[in-house]
């Protein structure tokens, strides 16, 4: 995955279905730099989002549809990830979680060298601005508690058990 550097942009919107529930993606100059859940937590106003148009989206969607049928486990897009330093550090880490894993915010704090911020971490993580495909959904409470999540606890609880099982219907290559 890449990222783009944030900044002035064109956007545009489109909505698909999901297992979730509908999600809004948004682009800014073509690149996706939001995938919004309906009453997402930080979810921004909807005039923010641009025209809707759903030409930038064909891979996005693309993946999403293999994640949710079970045959993609890591994404491969260039996102355009706006936030503050601190939060891209936080992002960048989510995206190197496994899948069908999880990490604690102190564990991430502590990849960040910064082992006293795991508050600032969940903050961090609940702004994501590209859930599922930035995995936020994989940070749980130190221990393993589903504490938070922008897009509600039911759903990151369908998400967590949809990654186990699918993770644990992969034939293991020997």
């Amino acid at each position: 995955m890449t990222t783009t550097p944030p900044g002035t942009a064109t956007r545009r919107h489109t909505v698909v279905d999901s297992p979730y529930g509908p999600l809004t993606l948004v682009a800014a100059d073509g690149v996706l730099c939001g995938l919004y859940m309906t009453a997402q937590r930080h979810r921004p106003p909807e005039e923010s989002f641009g025209a809707p148009d759903p030409e930038p989206f064909a891979e996005a969607v693309r993946q999403l549809d293999a994640y949710f049928s079970g045959e993609l486990h890591v994404f491969d897009l260039p996102l355009r990830l706006e936030g503050t330093p601190f939060q891209r550090d936080v992002w960048a880490l989510l995206q190197r979680i496994p899948y069908g894993e999880t990490r604690s915010y102190g564990e991430l704090a502590e990849q960040l060298g910064k082992p006293g911020a795991s508050r600032a971490v969940g903050l961090a993580n609940g702004k994501n601005p590209v859930g599922i495909i930035v995995p936020c959904h994989r940070v749980v409470g130190a221990s393993g508690s589903l504490t938070g999540y922008g897009g509600g606890l039911d759903r990151k609880q369908r998400l967590l058990a949809f990654e186990s099982k699918a993770a644990d219907d992969t034939p293991a290559l020997f």
